[in-house]
């Protein structure tokens, strides 16, 4: 395991689309790895593979109960509404209130490529929908109702 650099504000991969993940091998096996140690080393809820350069389907969380890797997430539905503020490991200088969905059903493929399935709510259905708008090039000051510059916060 390594941490790996984080890809910050205007570098142009955030801005990229990823490409699905076909399968497992050695090195999307060190590529989570990668991601769930730079995560943790950054005090981050979540991370998604664009975010240390690496333009794959591939988003790691955890909201406090241990990391949950999803591949190729696809969001099946979601439901109410919530506002709230929103930091970003890749955006350095502002913060945001963004609206995000009050519950999201996601599923994709584990870290053995096994077929899983989430219902989620509150944070994690909040990280959810960051992470994976990372994957198509969208990040949380794209979606904000207010942008908040880190200083005046």
């Amino acid at each position: 395991m390594a941490v790996r650099g984080l890809r910050t504000d205007d570098d142009e991969i955030l801005k990229k689309r990823s490409r699905e993940v076909e399968d497992m091998d050695e090195r999307i096996t060190e590529l989570i790895s990668d991601m769930k140690e730079t995560m943790y080393s950054h005090e981050g809820v979540g991370l998604a593979a664009p975010q240390i350069g690496v333009l794959k389907r591939i988003i790691i969380i955890d909201v406090g109960d241990g990391p949950v890797v999803i591949i190729n997430p696809v969001i099946q539905s979601s439901s109410g509404k919530k506002t709230e503020i929103e930091g970003c490991l890749s955006v350095t200088k502002y913060i945001a209130k963004v609206e995000r969905p009050a519950k999201v059903k996601v599923t994709g493929y584990d870290e053995k490529f096994r077929a899983v399935s989430y219902d989620t709510k509150d944070l994690f259905a909040r990280a959810v929908c960051h992470e994976t708008d990372h994957l198509d090039g969208v990040l949380m000051i794209d979606k904000a109702v207010e942008v908040i510059e880190k200083k005046d916060y």
